[in-house]
């Protein structure tokens, strides 16, 4: 009951305060810029409360070596909203191979994603992906679509319990509710591949997200490590052309060894815990 009445009182002030914003896609979103702060970090506390489903990794030195990628992308002028709270949790889970953005910017990155990735600019390429989902907030564009306005409203005032609960399931940590579009998907691949191409100095080879998708698309039915990984950020050969697509047309020559970091990287593949 009081979980209950805790997020019934949150959603109130976040849609008291709320006016209509178009998203960067164009989308309607009910919540403010500063609601996707507050519910990311809401959401955080909740996940920190589960840790047998999000097993916290305690390796600050490998936590901090993402954190400095992220930090560096987030340079770049392509990102909009430096604001946000783009803090990285890794989660101890060398069975699962993904990442995941919570609104406001969180960013979660399973060990299983470090050991299957083989070089730093890869890993780069994800990161600069989950980091346009929080700028570009896509989580809750993807909220108001799938509840709409008249339903947030209906939950304010609590002729909805079913719905509310629903929703506060959801942002608790259900990886469900961090199901994206494809045109999300296209965005976050490509503002990545835009931002890593402005940062100064260029440290990563743009497009070395494209070799996290085919080796994705190569293990298809074969493990089960990337189920999540399909159920929330779907790779396909539609990404890995539109990510070829934009190396052509910015004229990027073959990555070298410091372009990727494949040496400099074994170590942190080595490690997670």
């Amino acid at each position: 009951m009081k979980e209950r009445t805790f997020w019934h009182g949150f959603l109130v002030v976040v849609l008291l305060n709320a006016s209509i914003y178009i998203g960067c896609s164009g989308g309607l979103n009910v919540f403010s810029k500063a609601d996707d702060i507050a519910l990311g970090q809401q959401v955080k506390a909740e996940i920190a409360k589960h840790p047998q489903e999000y097993p916290i990794s305690r390796d600050e030195s490998l936590r901090s070596y993402v954190q400095g990628i992220a930090n560096r992308i987030l340079t770049s002028p392509v990102i909009e909203n430096k604001d946000f709270r783009y803090e990285v949790t890794i989660i101890n889970d060398d069975q699962t191979v993904n990442a995941f953005t919570l609104p406001g910017g969180p960013i979660y990155v399973y060990t299983g994603l470090i050991k299957f990735v083989d070089n730093e600019a890869t890993l780069a390429g994800v990161i600069g992906h989950e980091i346009t989902h929080a700028d570009h907030r896509h989580s809750t564009e993807q909220m108001t679509k799938a509840y709409g306005v008249s339903t947030l409203t209906s939950i304010v005032l609590g002729n909805n319990a079913g719905t509310l609960a629903q929703v506060a399931a959801s942002i608790a940590g259900n990886l469900a509710m961090l199901r994206f579009s494809r045109n999300d998907e296209r965005d976050a691949d490509a503002t990545s591949f835009h931002a890593l191409n402005s940062i100064p100095g260029r440290p990563w080879y743009p497009a070395a997200i494209r070799y996290f998708m085919e080796k994705s698309l190569a293990k298809t039915g074969k493990t089960s490590n990337l189920e999540r990984l399909f159920l929330t950020h779907p790779p396909s050969e539609e990404r890995l052309a539109a990510i070829d697509k934009l190396a052509r047309e910015a004229g990027l020559p073959a990555p070298t060894e410091s372009a990727l970091n494949s040496t400099g990287y074994v170590r942190y593949k080595a490690t997670g815990r």
